[in-house]
């Protein structure tokens, strides 16, 4: 997490992707280490191996890739490429080799091992290695097993680093996780392993710690004293597309409420560490999990979406997807209401909202801060007499906002909410991105602040485990409930009615 001006490049190292023809390689992992080219940002010498269980050659599977990166060309959206240039291409396309290998076969890691061995002689690599798993997660503990076994990953035989990416779902309930940490833990130590959370890459997401922590402006006054309640919303207007298979067994609040919303609050809600290093940052986000009041069915609501209309476009409902069940109980949507049993949170409740098909693609974490005292304003109705709001909006336009009260112009005394606001596009050139760049760079620098450590992941899971325990049990009698292009179910607004509190609106 240094300053980007006094980055510089990663040590050599081969990278070698688990999953290469996957959707994730070629849609992110790729393109960020394009942009990684862009920026000066890439190791000076490094080798790419991507295995997967197709019969491919290299020439293929470089092709592939950049025939993707060209369909980017002219893309406006976030992130988008503007130009594929071969100058950018050409060090990347010169590294990329393929490996055709069954991840369960261990015959497979015996040829990784001679292709590391061939790629470090050749480039002078240290020995240096990032593996990424960007396979289903069902293949996270082989892989790490095989791993392990080969010899691959030991710190003791190998020299240079070895280190591990595994990308969520780290498990799917506290049970699975705890067992895919021992898996982890048995082969490699914490320090190798890196769970990525791309949420992480976004840059106002980490401004969230310059913003407390570089302003004496703010720090003094987040806590229970100023602040009323906290409201993180991840809103998406599209639906399940093609993943009508994956999400029918996982469902909104496993796909991201224990990692991506929680991730969130912990930034939030962190207490200040002594340091920006690694353990110190990390250690602080460990203590917000632990400190949550026990969840009850009471504190969360779920639901599922119907046919409707997002924008100008007919949508179909949830149970109409492709291969979803036609009396799917699965949870497309989910808001709970938080406590964190602290000095700083006690009684300042964190309201959380995360689901498909609403009316507009939104992420933001939402600070309201108490009302001012109404004597001095005894003769200004108090709907005009907003509190104030610190709004960090992370997608899709990433900035801040601050909402106060001003005086609007005339002879009585008459209050209006204004706003000030600060967008990244506004006061900085920002390269483009596709939100894994920061955390590629870190991975490969060994730098794990905005990683997880097993303690956390068992610790968000522990959070909701209460809550999908008590849906096993009694199967939702009233989806869908909520139109598509809506803000979600009437009942997730009754969760914040009976507080006195509403949700923002979400735009």
């Amino acid at each position: 997490m240094s300053s980007s001006a006094r980055k510089s490049p990663p040590p050599p190292c081969a990278i070698v992707i688990f999953g290469a023809n996957g959707d994730l390689t070629r849609r992110l992992i790729v393109p960020a280490l394009y942009n990684l080219s862009r920026t000066g940002l890439l190791p000076p010498r490094f080798s790419l191996i991507g295995v997967d269980h197709n019969d491919r050659s290299t020439d293929e599977w470089r092709g592939k890739i950049h025939e993707f990166l060209e369909e980017q060309v002219g893309n406006s959206g976030e992130g988008a490429l503007k130009k594929v240039d071969d100058k950018l291409w050409s060090p990347i396309a010169d590294a990329m080799s393929f490996l055709k290998g069954d991840f369960t076969r261990d015959e497979t890691y015996a040829d990784l091992k001679k292709r590391l061995a061939e790629c470090d002689k050749a480039k002078d690599l240290g020995g240096n290695v990032l593996f990424y798993m960007a396979t289903a997660d069902r293949f996270f503990p082989v892989i790490a097993q095989k791993l392990g076994e080969s010899g691959l990953v030991d710190m003791k035989e190998c020299k240079g680093f070895r280190r591990l990416i595994v990308e969520k779902p780290f498990g799917h309930d506290l049970e699975s996780a705890k067992s895919l940490n021992a898996c982890l833990l048995k082969y490699l130590r914490e320090d190798q392993i890196f769970r990525i959370d791309h949420f992480l890459g976004k840059e106002t997401v980490q401004n969230i710690m310059a913003l407390r922590f570089a302003n004496g402006l703010f720090e003094p006054i987040w806590n229970r004293d100023r602040i009323d309640h906290v409201q993180i919303t991840v809103a998406e207007s599209i639906g399940v597309g093609t993943r009508g298979k994956f999400y029918e067994g996982t469902g909104a609040l496993r796909d991201m409420v224990p990692n991506h919303l929680f991730q969130l609050v912990a930034m939030t809600a962190m207490e200040p560490p002594v340091s920006f290093d690694a353990e110190d940052v990390r250690a602080k986000k460990a203590e917000i999990f632990k400190a949550v009041h026990p969840l009850t069915l009471a504190d969360v609501v779920r639901g599922q979406y119907d046919a409707g209309a997002v924008g100008a476009d007919n949508v179909p409902a949830y149970r109409a997807e492709d291969r979803v069940a036609p009396d799917s109980t699965t949870e497309t949507y989910v808001a709970l209401r938080l406590t964190i049993d602290n000095w700083r949170w006690a009684g300042v409740p964190f309201y959380l909202r995360t689901g498909k098909r609403l009316k507009a693609r939104s992420t933001e974490i939402a600070i309201r801060f108490k009302r001012a005292p109404h004597a001095l304003f005894r003769d200004t109705p108090m709907g005009e007499l907003d509190a104030d709001w610190l709004i960090a909006r992370i997608q899709p336009d990433e900035g801040i906002r601050l909402r106060f009260n001003a005086k609007r112009p005339g002879q009585a005394m008459a209050l209006e909410s204004v706003a000030m606001d600060f967008k990244y596009k506004d006061y900085f050139k920002q390269a483009p991105s596709v939100g894994y760049e920061t955390l590629i760079y870190d991975c490969l620098t060994g730098d794990t602040t905005l990683f997880q450590r097993a303690d956390q992941v068992e610790s968000a899971w522990g959070v909701v485990e209460p809550i999908l325990e008590g849906w096993a049990d009694s199967n939702p009698r009233q989806f869908p409930n909520y139109a598509a292009g809506s803000e979600g179910p009437v009942a997730a607004n009754d969760l914040l009615a009976r507080d006195g509190r509403s949700w923002r609106a979400i735009r």
